[in-house]
């Protein structure tokens, strides 16, 4: 990825179309938020392959992501809670909860940021 200046921020040119960062919201998203979207997203993707491997699929997922920031180290990103609200037909609690689990553990981005980050998780299902 190549990341070219413009005056407010920053722009790469990638296949889907172009991504625009910026430490203003006017200009572009803002780092932190693209940090926590792609933890949401890429662990709301893997959920879903687990629970399709499980024979339980889901008709619709939402994903809600909680962040805390420590404003005395720079405004770090410490701790990101997701929470998955899955819809379904016989989605069991205890299967759901082992989906999670595995989920977390083949994200890559999750992976990525353990150590540094703390990620939580909680669910509830939507028949």
């Amino acid at each position: 990825m190549q990341f070219e200046a413009k005056e407010k921020g920053f722009v790469t040119h990638l296949s889907y179309g172009d991504l625009h960062v910026s430490g203003d919201e006017e200009y572009g998203f803002r780092p932190f938020q693209l940090l926590v979207s792609s933890i949401a997203v890429c662990s709301g993707g893997v959920l879903r392959k687990v629970l399709d491997k499980m024979r339980m699929p889901c008709t619709d997922m939402k994903v809600t992501a909680e962040v805390e920031r420590n404003k005395a180290e720079a405004n770090r990103v410490e701790k990101i809670h997701l929470h998955f609200i899955i819809t379904g037909e016989n989605l069991k609690e205890e299967k759901v909860r082992k989906a999670i689990e595995a989920a977390s553990r083949n994200c890559p981005i999750v992976q990525s940021v353990k150590g540094s980050i703390v990620v939580t998780e909680s669910f509830e299902l939507v028949p």
